[in-house]
């Protein structure tokens, strides 16, 4: 299959039936289904290093769990390109950011791999409403030009260096939207609520500068990128986490839970990176534990939350 020289967009999926039933109806079959596409401004294919050959600036905006698989099969170069990564998780097994694994099999410069973040649920931003992205590099110069590049009337950007601790809250904040999405399902009010979310917010900044310290006055956990990103998916009906931890709060096992989505929840598959990178920082992260606690170690939702309920301020 031919790629032209030039397109506005390149779509890769994996699947040429969901190919032609996107182009044949104008919108994705499968997901945001109401919103349509200019189809004449995407060219699609199933071969992704045709794609990433076609193409100037790659986007990764795959669930983590499938990122390895589609990355071992790039052979092709990728000097010169930019890659940014959307993806809110952290590769598995290796338990590294997304950013650094990106960097390493595509061989890539720091003025390369970037991170793009919000709040911005797709769904806000599909119908036009209005967003803040920050995009986090370490190369400031080239932030700002991708930052110029998504702006627009609806679509307000700015950049960081923070490329790490962006990231970081990216996983961290899926996870609290699980355990909102849990305490919503027992019936657990918004005064608590109000209380998850403030403790969330401290554990993130005590997590991520645990993880990655930085001088004094580099990193704000109230900014957007960091707090507003875990408030919106804490909070939002949009939210795939959230949903999440409310079917398990009513009783659902976590695998029924998983089925009946049809979704993939980051946060569930989040929980345990997180849990299992502290195992060398040895940070204070209750919220995080009882997540994992109700997710992979089968404990009953209503306990855990108790227990948690008594150790927060």
């Amino acid at each position: 299959m031919s790629i032209p020289e030039k397109v506005a967009i390149l779509g890769y999926m994996r699947n040429q039936e969901r190919i032609e039933a996107f182009k044949a109806q104008g919108h994705n079959p499968a997901y945001l289904s109401s919103v349509k596409f200019d189809i004449e401004r995407i060219h699609f294919t199933t071969d992704i290093n045709a794609a990433i050959k076609a193409c100037q600036m790659v986007i990764f905006a795959m669930p983590s769990p499938y990122l390895r698989q589609h990355v071992e099969q790039i052979d092709c170069d990728c000097t010169g390109k930019l890659v940014i990564s959307v993806i809110k998780g952290i590769v598995q097994e290796e338990n590294i950011l997304i950013s650094d694994y990106l960097k390493r099999e595509l061989k890539l410069t720091d003025s390369q791999i970037m991170t793009l973040s919000g709040p911005s649920h797709a769904e806000e931003v599909a119908y036009e409403r209005l967003t803040y992205l920050t995009v986090g590099c370490r190369d400031l110069e080239v932030a700002q030009e991708v930052a110029d590049f998504f702006r627009n009337h609806y679509v307000h950007t700015s950049v960081s260096k923070d490329i790490v601790g962006v990231q970081l809250a990216g996983v961290l904040k899926n996870i609290y939207a699980i355990a909102s999405g849990i305490c919503q399902g027992l019936k657990y009010g918004d005064n608590f609520q109000a209380v998850l979310v403030a403790n969330s917010i401290r554990e993130m900044k005590r997590f991520i500068n645990g993880y990655d310290p930085v001088d004094k006055g580099e990193r704000h956990i109230s900014e957007s990128v960091y707090s507003g990103d875990l408030l919106v998916t804490a909070y939002s009906r949009f939210s795939r986490n959230h949903m999440f931890g409310t079917m398990i709060g009513k009783g659902y096992s976590v695998k029924a839970a998983q089925l009946e989505m049809e979704m993939v929840a980051e946060g569930y598959f989040g929980t345990k990176c997180i849990k299992e990178i502290n195992q060398k920082y040895q940070i204070p992260i209750p919220i995080v534990d009882a997540m994992y606690n109700i997710l992979y170690k089968r404990m009953s939702p209503f306990v855990e939350i108790k227990l948690l309920s008594d150790m927060l301020l």
